[in-house]
């Protein structure tokens, strides 16, 4: 008999507030391993908040994150901070700014996560990024710095660099959203590719045609879930009427 495949991310009954802000509610959540899952919604709806809780840079206080089958956290209680840090490696983000160090070259800063956390040589961890930064198609700017780079191209780089911890989950807030429109194809197009291969992916993004050729499931947010689905379903037949009034918006833009 097959063992029943897990969901590699579980959040149940998740709150958040900012002071007297009521940010999250009642989240719960499953993502299986491969699954693209987009998280779309109005601005302020709760999106970034939600990503940033999966690896603790925003401490929920109410409800369960699980993820690779440990509890990051519990009703405000987190991991300890030497487990909470090995399980972060195994969960990359992408941030909406680019986040690279400067001083760096675009070769170190996609190595220097391998020899600082994994433990590697200087020679293995460079073999890794060369590889890595062949797959997002910026090989030959290894040797550049980030001021050197086009605002895709650093994006492309900070992609690399969170793949360069070998991630089980790739969690992307709005990754194309400081982007100039002619530069976004490039950044979607390497996250295209992740998803062929099987990454699991937790996506925030406005772009709806990504979110319709690459979803396997697509959330509505405004402070909770509220509608789930295919993307044909949502995009093609929103049930409620928030989703209805943003899809018309974003849509007519």
């Amino acid at each position: 008999m097959s063992e029943t495949v897990k969901p590699i991310v579980e959040i149940r009954d998740l709150g958040k507030d900012f002071g007297e802000v009521n940010v999250l509610r009642d989240i719960t959540l499953e993502v299986m391993p491969s699954q693209v899952v987009v998280v779309i919604g109005p601005s302020g709806s709760g999106k970034s908040t939600l990503l940033r809780c999966c690896n603790c840079l925003e401490v929920p206080q109410r409800g369960s994150i699980r993820i690779c089958d440990k509890d990051l956290v519990v009703d405000g209680v987190m991991l300890p901070e030497r487990e909470l840090n090995a399980l972060r490696m195994q969960v990359g983000m992408v941030f909406q700014g680019f986040n690279l160090f400067p001083h760096l070259s675009v070769l170190d800063n996609v190595a220097v996560g391998p020899r600082k956390l994994r433990g590697l040589g200087q020679k293995k961890a460079e073999e890794i990024a060369l590889n890595l930064l062949a797959k997002v198609g910026l090989k030959d700017r290894a040797n550049a710095y980030p001021a050197q780079l086009s605002g895709g191209q650093k994006q492309r780089v900070a992609i690399a660099r969170a793949l360069a911890m070998e991630p089980k989950v790739m969690l992307f807030d709005e990754p194309t959203s400081a982007l100039d429109p002619e530069l976004v194809g490039e950044v979607l197009q390497v996250m295209k590719q992740l998803a062929r291969e099987g990454m699991t992916m937790i996506v925030v993004t406005h772009e709806m045609g990504f979110a319709r050729e690459v979803a396997d499931e697509v959330l509505v947010m405004d402070g909770t879930i509220i509608e789930h689905g295919k993307p044909d379903e949502v995009f093609s037949n929103p049930r409620h009427e928030r989703t209805q009034n943003f899809l018309r918006s974003i849509l007519s833009n």
